[in-house]
């Protein structure tokens, strides 16, 4: 489900991250992390839309709500048009 790098090669900024697989349920009564799933992707339900990017938005939120950063420090990086993502979440 998670990757935590330092300082690596994949890194050149030299910031610590979390590198999360997601499970994006859109247009769910609230917007909550739910938890992992048997395959490790983490599921998170989300109230926005999937138009207009609404509902990643709401996801960068949600994430970093739940890990403590700042929404700035969470950033989608592949999967924008998908229910599954792939979600970098800078520590």
């Amino acid at each position: 489900m998670a990757s935590v790098e330092r300082f690596g090669k994949g890194n050149p900024t030299g910031d610590a991250h979390v590198d999360l697989t997601v499970k994006v349920v859109p247009r769910s009564s609230r917007s909550e992390v739910v938890g992992p799933m048997p395959d490790g992707t983490l599921k998170v339900k989300v109230a926005a839309v999937p138009e207009d990017g609404k509902a990643n938005a709401e996801l960068c939120r949600v994430l970093a709500r739940h890990f403590q950063v700042p929404a700035r420090n969470v950033e989608i990086v592949s999967g924008a048009s998908s229910t599954r993502k792939r979600v970098r979440v800078l520590i």
